[in-house]
């Protein structure tokens, strides 16, 4: 890990294993499938449900200041606490959980490399007790960090600027052959394809069969040698809900070094169904598949 640009927000499962006790670290848990906590997970860890903890329903956006205050101090979290996150499907919406706290704001955030599935390859303890409780702390929210989150007018003006675009979602969503991901329900979007201009990278393939990251080299050769993403290039990343593009956005940033890389969490539900908005559909720029791309 010491050859990515940035390796000190990236820890392994085994100092996680030692510092899991430590009192000003806080372990946490997030998943898409919700259930899974409850069927195992790191003794010390709470669990952050990235719909109902961190998204306000009613005005369709991240929870406040004051609920996001609220979300830590239950947790034991207070702003000098060093939270480690880690979930499944390599580390998806740990990252999410990640992106959302550096946007309130958050100095001390870390992720640990391989997530639930690297943990449990390595046979590290996991319990089915109830999720502990810690001292409540006191939590200062700050401002959100407008310079990681990108609105659907500065996408537009970005995309008819030419400037780089990055659909991480699947090809056949890229495309237009699926109104969202196999398998999963549809979440609204009327018009299917991607934004014109887009190159399509598949947030998976950063990640290996375990969970981890891809090495440094073979991700420049993903995102920098074959689709020619510059590191002091302005780049917006975007997929459905901005979930699986958090990762994509965590990535470049963090282990690559693009210092002017952005989320549009509005993503594909709020593009594909924007008045005005252009779209195209058919292959466009989709990149050649590593060899060996997580599935």
């Amino acid at each position: 890990m010491a050859d990515y640009e940035h390796p000190e927000v990236l820890v392994s499962t085994e100092w996680v294993d030692e510092h899991r006790k430590d009192p000003n670290l806080r372990v946490v848990e997030s998943d898409e499938d919700v259930l899974l906590y409850h069927q195992g997970h790191i003794p010390e860890a709470v669990k952050i449900d990235w719909q109902t903890d961190l998204q306000d329903s009613i005005v369709r956006d991240y929870i406040g200041k004051e609920k996001f205050e609220e979300l830590c101090a239950s947790k034991g979290i207070s702003n000098d606490t060093t939270v480690v996150f880690y979930g499944d499907k390599n580390n998806w919406w740990a990252c999410y959980a990640f992106w959302a706290f550096t946007l309130h704001g958050h100095e001390k955030c870390l992720i640990m490399n391989g997530g639930r599935k690297r943990w449990e390859l390595d046979g590290r303890e996991l319990s089915r007790e109830p999720e502990p409780q810690y001292p409540r702390t006191t939590y200062v929210a700050k401002d959100q960090d407008k310079s990681i989150r990108a609105f659907r007018d500065e996408v537009l003006k970005h995309q008819r600027a030419g400037k780089p675009l990055l659909d991480v979602r699947s090809t056949g969503e890229y495309t237009g052959e699926l109104f969202h991901m196999e398998g999963y329900p549809q979440e609204g979007a009327l018009r299917a394809g991607h934004i014109p201009g887009a190159v399509n990278v598949p947030w998976s393939w950063a990640a290996n069969d375990d969970g981890t990251f891809k090495s440094r080299k073979e991700l420049e050769k993903i995102y920098q040698k074959e689709q020619g993403l510059k590191r002091r290039s302005p780049v917006v990343a975007y997929c459905r809900i901005g979930e699986r593009s958090s990762h994509t956005w965590f990535v470049l940033k963090y282990l690559l070094g693009f210092n002017n890389v952005k989320n549009y969490d509005g993503s594909w539900t709020e593009w594909g169904n924007l008045v005005g908005a252009p779209i195209e559909k058919g292959a466009g720029r989709v990149a050649p598949e590593p060899v060996a791309a997580a599935s």
